[in-house]
């Protein structure tokens, strides 16, 4: 089946082997194409959202709040105040006559009603248009309540979800420096990019724990105003999801001198890789350290081997295709099915750079297709194209897959299930095993093809 484009979208996607590398990104959405993407709020959002002991309140409309209400899994090891959704919930005369005093008012009532540490006041598309004065509401009640009030500048229509992430990072420098840095051992650094999801980020502090390396901020997930502020005192900082917060890690760079490095803690070679270039930079330091990395690595390696072969036998020579937020979580996905025997035949992000697509294109096979800010008629057309056996992607793309009969494992901010460090790697591929084989697929009407195949289907989801 031929996929169904949009002529404006064509250079958005290239089909490696067909032709010399070329791809159009990092660009506004065709308006009527229904992006996947989301907006500059959500953006900003989620990069915010897992600082749990700050007071987040949206000025908007009541469903900008509820869009993004607890949008990630993020877990927090104390306060839960971020999972909480407050909104000043603009009406028609709002939108007459300004929101302003709404918006103090809500202010005052949440911060001494919540006792936050922090609080962050997005601003949405509506509040863009009529003009409040964010900045100057948010000056006037940090003046009287003693914590720091930052307004997030993301109005939705000013860009594309990128716009969101430099939105949040520039929120979140305006703590960065203010906090005390004294006891902070030279061997430290920053967390930036990791949403803790599903307790995620604690399996990454493990790892720099056994190595001697103290972490400062989790920035932003398991986070906490008080990191943040003390932030600037780590020696090193660690990029992981580089859309969202590398330009937190450039201020920061330029400001305090710290450098950062980029990193992913998804699949065994990136998660090797993370730790060993952390090793690297600190082995002039404590030249201990290489050898304590090597053992931790070796200790993971030599119990998580075995499982995945034996999970390979039945997954050998299958067909994934990946749609995900960052395109670095793209590079590591495509390592891990290799790793699990299966094919990548499709991958695409929302947010990539050319650099990243270039990447992309070296690393996967001919006939690969890559595809960027792509939407789901593209999406349904690819999978049946190259019939693929499992979709990896968050919950936007879940009905696609499942309407198609395809296996799905969600790699978004919604899951329940860690993925990240090694441990993570070994519930990716029972994940992806689980559903690849499951014999549900069959009662598909793309997949039913007799009604002897749906007794077989039948029998093997019963015993």
């Amino acid at each position: 089946m031929e996929p169904v484009i949009f002529e404006e979208r064509k250079t958005q996607i290239h089909r490696k082997g067909a032709e010399p590398f070329s791809i159009s990104c990092n660009k506004s959405s065709l308006a009527g194409a229904v992006s996947q993407r989301a907006c500059v709020f959500c953006g900003s959002r989620v990069v915010l959202y897992p600082i749990a002991d700050a007071l987040h309140l949206v000025h908007g409309p009541i469903g900008c709040a509820v869009y993004t209400w607890d949008i990630r899994g993020a877990l927090s090891s104390g306060p839960e105040l971020h999972r909480l959704s407050f909104s000043t919930d603009l009406r028609e005369k709002d939108v007459i006559f300004g929101g302003e005093k709404k918006l103090y008012q809500a202010l005052v009532e949440l911060i001494d009603r919540h006792q936050p540490n922090a609080a962050f006041v997005y601003s949405t598309c509506i509040v863009g248009i009529i003009g409040d004065d964010l900045k100057a509401v948010c000056k006037k009640v940090e003046a009287e309540k003693g914590i720091p009030v930052i307004p997030v500048q993301s109005e939705g229509f000013k860009g594309n979800k990128r716009e969101g992430y430099l939105a949040a990072c520039e929120a979140m420098f305006q703590l960065v420096g203010t906090g005390d840095t004294s006891t902070i051992s030279p061997l430290s650094v920053n967390i930036l990019g990791d949403f803790n999801l599903a307790g995620e980020i604690w399996i990454i502090q493990d790892y720099l724990k056994r190595m001697g390396v103290d972490v400062v901020a989790n920035i932003t997930g398991d986070g906490r105003v008080a990191d943040v502020r003390r932030a600037h005192g780590a020696a090193l900082n660690l990029v992981q999801c580089s859309g969202a917060t590398m330009d937190l890690a450039k201020m920061m760079q330029e400001k305090y001198g710290i450098p950062f490095i980029r990193v992913s803690y998804f699949g065994i070679e990136d998660m090797s890789d993370a730790l060993y270039d952390v090793a690297k930079f600190f082995q002039d330091k404590d030249p201990e350290i290489m050898a304590r990395t090597q053992e931790l690595v070796r200790e993971e390696l030599t119990a998580l081997y075995p499982k995945l072969q034996e999970l390979r036998k039945d997954l050998e020579g299958k067909k994934a295709a990946i749609y995900v937020g960052g395109a670095f979580k793209a590079f590591s996905l495509i390592k891990s099915f290799r790793h699990l025997g299966m094919n990548v035949v499709m991958v695409g992000s929302q947010t990539g750079t050319e650099e990243d697509y270039q990447e992309l294109a070296e690393i996967t096979d001919e006939g690969t297709i890559i595809v960027d800010d792509t939407n789901p008629l593209e999406l349904s057309a690819f999978i049946k194209e190259k019939d693929v056996d499992i979709f990896v992607g968050g919950v936007k793309e879940r009905p696609i897959a499942f309407k198609l009969g395809v296996g799905f494992c969600d790699h978004n901010h919604e899951r329940k299930e860690a993925l990240e460090g090694f441990l993570g790697m070994y519930n990716f591929a029972k994940e992806v095993h689980a559903t690849v084989t499951s014999p549900v697929w069959n009662f598909t009407p793309r997949r039913r093809k007799s009604p002897i195949a749906v007794n077989h289907a039948q029998e093997a989801c019963l015993s």
